[in-house]
């Protein structure tokens, strides 16, 4: 199995004192990620599996000096001996980070965790961690990573942090047209990603679906209505690369603001999807503004929803640039309009055929608004300067 591209961040805190704590949306990898760095460490250590309730038993001793006695006992290390401790889905047992923080500060024991969400670990557990974790979110496949996983292309030295966004030529273009094609289409979670038959692969991805729904939901007691959440996601997906309007979605639900709200920071929190702030020099008005809304993956959002093949197309960049920065959009009551603004320095314009004609008019813009670097993304190949494809970023 070839590591992601995180697992090399990762092993650089392996000494450090501070718990590794691996974050991001169910079936994106997490698991056989700290499975790998478990296999990587030479200390002595021990893994338990929080969705099994026999390991949850070493756990649940209200005498924090018993618990770790007993880890040293299973996993037959010495007192003088730095024990490394891995667990997986700690969502499932709330009062973990309490005996983390007691381990870390007096017997120096390195943790290495996942959690299923930003969404558990800021509404269920405490801030007993705060300033002892290091938090790494783990998002589905990106293209580049994609290729990686199923072709001979290399593996980077290091996660990518920015890019000069460079245009390819027609034939770099075409040899990834195909596989490109599939990525808008099937997305990034590595399962899919790595079955072979389109049926099987879409079976895949119903069953991670219902899997949301199964074990997400089960946790969360004030948001008990299935049926509710199920149709703002399906009202959701029609409105993929919209700016949202929280009072009409409300009223096609039959409920309140409030309650809409609360289902939206649910789904984010989960990284089902990704709510893009708007773009203002006065923080005040950005924070004021709609947000537009794209799912976490192209595979998920096609399984249960018909959308237009160019809101495929910017929701699977919304997708690859987000791994660069902050995204934000910029729009004037519909006269002018920016798909992207990456890192409030550098601008975006997604269309499926990009022309001259689009560069022109997203420099307008930009220049109006003191934005100095912009780019159309275009799906289909254009041998002009400062048009890119979606498959180069």
């Amino acid at each position: 199995m070839k590591k992601r591209f995180l697992y090399s961040e990762i092993v650089k805190y392996l000494e450090h004192k501070n718990a590794l704590v691996i974050t991001g949306m169910r079936q994106v990898g997490k698991t056989t990620l700290l499975r790998q760095v478990y296999d990587e460490v030479i200390h002595p250590k021990i893994w338990f599996d929080f969705d099994n309730p026999l390991d949850l038993l070493l756990f649940e001793n209200s005498n924090y000096d018993g618990i770790y006695i007993n880890l040293l006992k299973e996993s037959n290390t010495q007192k003088n001996e730095r024990l490394f401790v891995f667990i997986d889905e700690i969502q499932n047992f709330p009062d973990i980070t309490k005996i983390i923080k007691y381990l870390i500060d007096k017997y120096s024991v390195k943790f290495l965790v996942t959690g299923s969400s930003n969404y558990y670990l800021k509404n269920l557990f405490p801030e007993s961690l705060s300033g002892r974790k290091f938090l790494f979110v783990l998002p589905p496949l990106d293209f580049k990573e994609y290729m990686y996983f199923v072709s001979d292309h290399p593996k980077p030295d290091k996660v990518i942090k920015n890019s000069s966004f460079k245009s390819t030529g027609i034939y770099e273009y075409k040899k990834l047209e195909n596989e490109y094609n599939d990525y808008l289409e099937y997305g990034g979670l590595p399962e899919v990603v790595l079955t072979q038959g389109i049926e099987t692969k879409r079976m895949v991805l119903k069953n991670i679906f219902s899997s949301f729904f199964e074990k997400d939901l089960r946790l969360l007691s004030d948001l008990s209505d299935i049926r509710e959440l199920r149709d703002l996601i399906i009202l959701l997906s029609a409105r993929t690369g919209n700016i949202l309007d929280v009072s009409k979605l409300a009223s096609e639900l039959g409920i309140n603001r409030l309650k809409t709200y609360s289902y939206l920071e649910f789904l984010q929190g989960i990284f089902f999807i990704k709510l893009i702030p708007k773009y203002s020099k006065s923080v005040d008005r950005s924070v004021a503004g709609g947000r537009k809304v794209y799912f976490s993956d192209n595979g998920i959002l096609n399984i249960f929803a018909r959308i237009s093949s160019g809101q495929m197309f910017e929701n699977a960049v919304a997708n690859q640039l987000s791994k660069y920065g902050e995204l934000k959009y910029y729009n004037v009551r519909n006269t002018s309009e920016i798909d992207f603004i990456l890192n409030n320095d550098t601008a975006f314009e997604v269309n499926n055929k990009g022309s001259e004609r689009d560069l022109t008019a997203l420099k307008k813009i930009c220049d109006k608004i003191g934005i100095k670097k912009h780019y159309i993304i275009s799906k289909e190949y254009t041998n002009t300067k400062g048009i890119i494809s979606g498959s180069s970023i």
